[in-house]
């Protein structure tokens, strides 16, 4: 527990629509796939989670339609829409360019 690292802002959003890339998944999926990828690292609480996902939704990034989750119980699964896609192109140069300048402050030359 004690090597989870809190999220920046902005952050989350990123890696809701970096996961949702590989296609419709439902809000605890889309959870559990970013505390994976990150090797239990990150961990998105629902308090964190639902409220990114509405943003996402407002900004026409993300879409969901009901459905039933494997365990048969009904659940919205979120997906990307045509400007979300193209979004995570954005987002992710962003960050990256967020990345770079915080490592040039880190290790100055």
């Amino acid at each position: 527990m004690e090597d989870r690292i809190e999220l920046l802002q902005g952050t989350l959003d990123l890696l809701i629509l970096r996961t949702l890339q590989l296609g419709p998944v439902h809000g605890h999926g889309i959870a559990k796939a970013i505390q994976r990828s990150s090797e239990d690292v990150l961990l998105v609480e629902e308090g964190s989670l639902y409220p990114a996902l509405h943003r996402l939704i407002k900004r026409g990034w993300v879409t969901y339609e009901d459905g039933a989750s494997e365990n048969n119980r009904r659940a919205k699964f979120y997906r990307l829409t045509p400007t979300g896609r193209k979004q995570v192109l954005v987002e992710t140069t962003k960050w990256e360019k967020l990345t770079r300048a915080i490592a040039r402050v880190l290790r100055p030359a």
